[in-house]
């Protein structure tokens, strides 16, 4: 107020937003208010107005972004013969955390309850021990939050064995047909492995040829005396196909998953090593070394990856006209509740800068400088809880660590240091938990994000495991919830952390990993792999075998042993 009212000046994270004509934030009105165009999950937390030059005047506006329930339940339809025991589950996502309830053939289903028929997991899960004719039903699961509302049906059939059609056995079997399986790519070849009896599928040999060609899944390398394959990167495309880096035959492969057959082959830059699916966009990303040094790194683009046509590569536009300087890229994953990501990251060979690219042109935009902070990036993470990208530095020339870095993705400033937490950050899918790994000092810290995007105060875990990958996965005790488990590097356990709680466990006697001289190609010399959102599995290699590990009950499950460095693990099917 006031004859000489100064103007009005807004701020999100100290960075103010009048001077940098945002494409989502950049009309004040006269009136000095601030409009946010295309509101997302990622303009939530604080935005500050100020009377210019009146430091001490200023308000405080908290934006809390409200999203409405999205829902899957699993299985879509099931058949159980009497007496059998029957699970239906649901999982849902949204802002704020939705409620759960169930109807059977469209009744509430909570006067139906019994010793019989009983809510699990917070009402997530629908059990029904020793299954009756009547239980056969349209199972629905409603999610309700502020924003609105989702449905979806789990069938169910009960028939007796005598009654059984061919749809039905095929039902039955637990990881049916093509859908949840594991894909290894090791040293002879492919298997494929469903991992509720670990049953191996399907092997598909180094010798194996094209579907319809003569080319071989691996072919003989000169020099070498025996058939063998070398894989470094894989990623599930839509269900459909599986692409493949085969970096000594400076190429991918494309496995196609309803045939289980290796079906063409796609012609990459030297040395192709990393692969990321852009489901938003359908193109796989592949980065390529050039040499073992990495002298001549580069990106190509595989677009309209899931189309049934004949794939190949485009180079990326360079950054700054170098390309030489690639070193590493990230690009968000999309989640049930986010579904299009617009921007990627760029890292360069010792630069303190991160790089950002416009996905769907896959061009250059602008850079964000950590010279400030003398912060080269090693790793990044992402939560889209107030759009906050999570940086993990070089250690210094002593070698010690340097805190993380925050970045704000809506202004790209940087925010500061992550308090003292250090070390390789890892996001829970829904965003709401940061787990950074610290092996220096053994040390992993949850860090949860609220529905405001206030990062919260570390919960340490002290570990001695120098943890290699970790894998999320929802909880079967909790409704909105999620567990990690974490692979170790150089010992024989995994981790099992309910992030809830920060309550641990260690699965032992994992055998010892692929050692990291053997393994060049990334920091992950062990990978962990879940099964997806509804997935009770998860997989592990050690230097010659594979251990399924049982997410539900946090136990190993089986081994399945003469699998040479099979550090290479893709899920497909949703459950």
């Amino acid at each position: 107020m006031g004859d000489q009212r100064p103007p009005i000046i807004w701020r999100r994270n100290g960075h103010d937003l009048n001077m940098m004509e945002l494409e989502d934030i950049n009309d004040f009105g006269d009136d000095g208010s601030l409009y946010i165009t295309k509101v997302t999950t990622t303009h939530m937390g604080n935005y500050t107005c100020h009377a210019d030059g009146y430091e001490q005047l200023f308000q405080t506006h908290t934006l809390q972004v409200n999203v409405p329930p999205v829902i899957r339940v699993y299985p879509e339809s099931q058949a159980r013969e009497p007496g059998v025991t029957a699970s239906l589950r649901c999982y849902a996502e949204g802002i704020p955390d939705p409620q759960l309830s169930w109807l059977k053939n469209g009744m509430d289903i909570t006067t139906k309850l019994s010793k019989q028929l009983t809510l699990q997991a917070n009402g997530s899960e629908v059990h029904i021990s020793n299954v009756h004719f009547e239980d056969t039903g349209a199972y629905t699961c409603i999610a309700r939050n502020e924003a609105g509302v989702d449905e979806d049906i789990s069938s169910l059939f009960v028939e007796d064995s005598a009654r059984k059609t061919l749809a039905n056995i095929l039902w039955r079997e637990e990881g049916l047909g093509i859908g949840n399986m594991f894909y290894v790519f090791y040293e002879d070849g492919i298997k494929v492995i469903q991992p509720v009896a670990c049953e191996i599928q399907r092997h598909i040999k180094p010798s194996e040829k094209l579907l319809g060609l003569q080319e071989e899944v691996c072919p003989l390398v000169e020099g070498e005396m025996e058939q063998k394959c070398l894989w470094t990167s894989a990623v599930n495309v839509k269900d459909k196909f599986i692409y493949a880096t085969q970096p000594l035959l400076n190429r991918l492969l494309i496995v196609d998953i309803q045939s289980q057959k290796a079906v063409q082959t796609v012609s990459t830059d030297r040395l192709p090593v990393k692969l990321h699916y852009d489901k938003s966009h359908d193109q796989v990303w592949v980065l390529s070394w050039g040499d073992l040094e990495k002298n001549f790194p580069t990106l190509q683009v595989i677009s309209q990856a899931s189309g049934s046509t004949s794939h190949h590569t485009i180079h990326t536009q360079p950054v700054g006209h170098r390309f030489d300087r690639v070193e590493d890229f990230f690009i968000p994953p999309i989640s049930l509740t986010i579904n299009h990501i617009r921007f990627g990251i760029v890292l360069h060979k010792n630069e303190p800068a991160l790089h950002k690219i416009d996905l769907e042109t896959t061009s250059y935009v602008k850079n964000i400088s950590l010279q400030q902070y003398d912060c080269i990036p090693q790793s990044l993470a992402y939560t889209h809880l107030g759009g906050y990208y999570l940086v993990n530095c070089r250690p210094d020339s002593t070698g010690a660590a340097r805190p993380q870095l925050i970045i704000d993705s809506i202004t790209d400033n940087v925010m500061g240091p992550n308090g003292d937490v250090s070390g390789t950050p890892y996001v829970s899918p829904d965003g709401h938990y940061l787990v950074s790994v610290d092996d220096r000092d053994g040390l992993m810290r949850l860090q949860h994000v609220s529905v405001r995007g206030e990062i919260g105060q570390p919960f340490d875990i002290h570990t001695n495991l120098h943890l290699s990958d970790l894998a999320f996965m929802p909880s079967f005790t909790e409704a909105n919830q999620y567990n990690v488990f974490g692979s170790s590097g150089r010992q024989t356990d995994a981790l099992f952390v309910e992030l809830s709680s920060g309550s641990v466990k260690m699965i032992k006697s994992l055998k010892q990993p692929t050692a990291s001289a053997q393994w060049p190609w990334n920091r992950q010399n062990r990978v962990m792999t879940g099964s997806g959102l509804f997935g009770q599995y998860l997989m592990t290699p050690s230097q010659s075998s594979l251990f399924i590990l049982d997410g539900r009950l946090d136990k190993l499950n089986c081994e399945i042993t003469d699998v040479p460095l099979g550090n290479t693990v893709v899920w497909v099917g949703e459950a």
